[in-house]
């Protein structure tokens, strides 16, 4: 069979990651809008897969205050990176080496003691006051310093904040039930934090901001805004109550596609890649896409999530293997070489990253975190462009 190259066509494009940073960008001003206060943009696990310098500078261009990031990995790439902007880093074990955080100006959280005493030992030796966050376990259980170690936790920054070895910027928590905003636990855990809150603003810890509100909370949750709000996954525009985006204002701004690599006419009856599990009901055209689990594509979507091929939606066929899965794509003219989308905006009839977390029964976070592998990530739109 002739390729198409060789037919004189344009040769099969490559698997791509398209990433909208305009949409990223436009996101973060309607959040910003519909809180009317600071807020603080995470952009943490690589931007949630988005790429963490394209987001973070797309993020600022919207309007964000502040960036977060998990681990402090992160905060000194976006520092190398020029973006000065203020930037919380929290994730951090026993160990740390907190002074490339406040040599490059960069907050950090705590929630024990031991993590206070590493960062005082990091600003002695650096001779830098650390900018700190005290993070409150509330209910989520998790990280955090629970109600029963909080008031040690507040009195040992207290005193180091008055040795001038730290000023504590932040007090804050993380909530375990705001996509679901009727939940009781929400209530309780916003009556711990402001417990806690208390606690802190009675040792002395007064100039401190507070900061609860995920991205749920930042769209249905009002009363836990306080001074700014937090969000990360509707930054790019994927809803975190699992609906439509759209109904809030939002995009979102990652769209997966790979090539076609082969087609194949096969008769009724013929079982398709490994373990047969997808058999032909009729003679039938097979496409063979090029991407597979190695490429964060879920084990789990094989007969399951639906791909856009020939102008419809189509199941994948069978197994999704390490690097390629099949699509039956009917008597459709699909050829080698021609696109299909796994997931997308939806607005040109591809799925949606919700569309493929209902249909492998997981959440669109965990999608858009994982892809990649030999996925080529290309942006569009100029917001943040250097």
């Amino acid at each position: 069979m002739t390729s198409p190259a060789r037919a004189g066509l344009s040769p099969p494009t490559r698997p791509e990651i398209v990433v909208d940073l305009d949409a990223i960008a436009a996101n973060t001003a309607v959040l910003r809008e519909r809180v009317g206060r600071p807020l603080m943009a995470v952009v943490k696990a690589d931007g949630y897969g988005h790429g963490l310098v394209p987001s973070a500078r797309a993020v600022l261009a919207g309007g964000a205050d502040y960036l977060g990031v998990a681990v402090l990995a992160e905060a000194l790439a976006l520092r190398a990176a020029g973006i000065t902007t203020p930037l919380l880093s929290w994730l951090h074990g026993p160990g740390t080496d907190f002074a490339p955080a406040l040599t490059a100006d960069v907050e950090v959280s705590v929630n024990a003691e031991w993590g206070l005493a590493e960062v005082v030992e990091a600003a002695r030796a650096t001779g830098r006051t650390a900018r700190l966050h005290l993070f409150a376990d509330t209910g989520l259980n998790r990280e955090g310093a629970t109600p029963g170690d909080w008031p040690a936790l507040v009195a040992a920054a207290a005193r180091a904040q008055a040795d001038g070895e730290v000023t504590v910027v932040g007090l804050w928590s993380h909530m375990a039930y705001a996509d679901a905003p009727t939940h009781p636990t929400i209530a309780a855990q916003v009556r711990v934090f402001e417990e806690a809150v208390a606690l802190a603003r009675g040792a002395g810890l007064t100039d401190a901001r507070l900061h609860l509100a995920n991205s749920a909370a930042t769209i249905a949750l009002p009363d836990t805004w306080y001074d700014f709000v937090r969000p990360g996954v509707a930054l790019y525009g994927l809803d975190p109550l699992g609906g439509d985006p759209s109904a809030y204002g939002l995009r979102p701004a990652m769209t997966v596609h790979a090539p076609v690599a082969l087609t194949k006419r096969v008769p009724a009856g013929s079982g398709v890649s490994y373990g047969h599990a997808y058999v032909t009901e009729r003679e039938t055209t097979l496409a063979l896409v090029p991407v597979g689990y190695a490429d964060g594509v879920p084990r789990a979507a094989g007969n399951r999530a639906p791909v856009l091929a020939g102008g419809e939606q189509r199941p994948i066929a069978g197994r999704v293997c390490m690097d390629q899965f099949v699509l039956d794509v009917g008597d459709a003219p699909v050829r080698a070489g021609d696109r299909v989308v796994l997931w997308g905006p939806g607005d040109s009839g591809e799925p949606t990253a919700q569309q493929w977390a209902d249909a492998v029964d997981t959440i669109h976070y965990e999608l858009v975190t994982r892809v990649g592998g030999r996925f080529a990530r290309r942006y569009v739109g100029s917001a943040g462009a250097v």
